[in-house]
């Protein structure tokens, strides 16, 4: 499943549903939990479900819901409305360890049974940072979780969660609480196979300074981002897309071995390479497409 972009979408709001339906993200995520009033959240629980069985036919391959947490009283009731045959997948907010999300699992497997969807069909992705507990069992995402696709972080909920004033340095840079949690973000998702998605570029009207912060993503290892406003997501796409260089390149690495199936190390234009740049070639030419 390709998640370079996952565009947040308020789920009651009919008019920016239906602007989503353009929009080229490779995941819409009908958000029920920050987005949405706790006077709206019945309506919106609704309207997702209703927006997910419309589209079911036409993009039943990228319409997640993000769910309420767990512990809030409202995420069995989000789960019963919004599990129906096209959705993709679940947004878990504030998990607290890789035992939520085999919880949550737990209660997919009924809710698809009962609405006779493919089981296993509906993945997880959880914002796996965003309590103190949550920073603390990391370790528990170092293996296959079931039904997880991808694992994306977050400051702005654990930065509330501890109490600090702000997540972000006197200068603007993040404070290292939070580096930390985009790096244990990327080690946990390694762990278990999937792709890292980095958190929200805040300023949406800066377009310079969000392709900026993605191509430092990508490198960091990063395969994808969230955004929060559509204008957000063909540069996102482009950031976290491999350049033709760098697919011509991957390709002469991979030619380069299969030519020499024996050889552990060997040379392209100067440059020694051994398997761990052949594992790069073959990961830059999957995203490609």
């Amino acid at each position: 499943m390709k998640l370079r972009s996952m565009l947040f979408v308020p789920a009651d709001s009919e008019r920016k549903l239906a602007k989503a339906l353009a929009s080229p993200a490779d995941a819409l995520i009908l958000d029920l939990e920050d987005a949405v009033a706790a006077s709206r959240k019945a309506e919106a629980r609704i309207a997702a479900a209703a927006f997910v069985t419309a589209q079911a036919n036409q993009l039943s391959s990228k319409l997640f819901v993000r769910i309420n947490p767990l512990d809030s009283g409202m995420a069995m009731e989000d789960l019963a409305t919004v599990v129906v045959p096209g959705l993709a997948g679940i947004m878990l907010p504030k998990s607290n360890s890789a035992a939520d999300v085999i919880r949550l699992g737990h209660c997919l497997d009924a809710l698809e049974a009962r609405t006779g969807m493919v089981p296993g069909s509906v993945v997880i992705v959880p914002v796996a940072t965003e309590t103190a507990a949550a920073m603390l069992n990391m370790q528990s995402f170092a293996g296959p979780v079931p039904r997880l696709a991808g694992m994306t972080w977050g400051a702005e909920d654990l930065s509330a969660a501890i109490g600090a004033i702000s997540n972000r340095e006197e200068e603007g840079s993040l404070s290292p609480l939070y580096t930390l949690a985009n790096s244990l973000c990327l080690c946990a998702a390694a762990a278990t196979g999937v792709a890292a998605i980095d958190t929200l570029y805040a300023d949406f009207r800066d377009d310079a300074g969000l392709a900026a912060s993605c191509r430092v993503s990508r490198r960091r290892g990063f395969r994808g981002r969230i955004a929060i406003h559509p204008d957000q997501v063909a540069t996102i796409n482009a950031a976290f897309s491999p350049s033709e260089a760098e697919l011509t390149h991957a390709r002469r690495i991979v030619e380069a071995f299969a030519a020499q199936p024996d050889a552990g190390t060997l040379s392209l234009d100067g440059v020694m390479l051994d398997k761990p740049h052949l594992t790069q070639a073959l990961r830059t030419l999957s995203q490609n497409g």
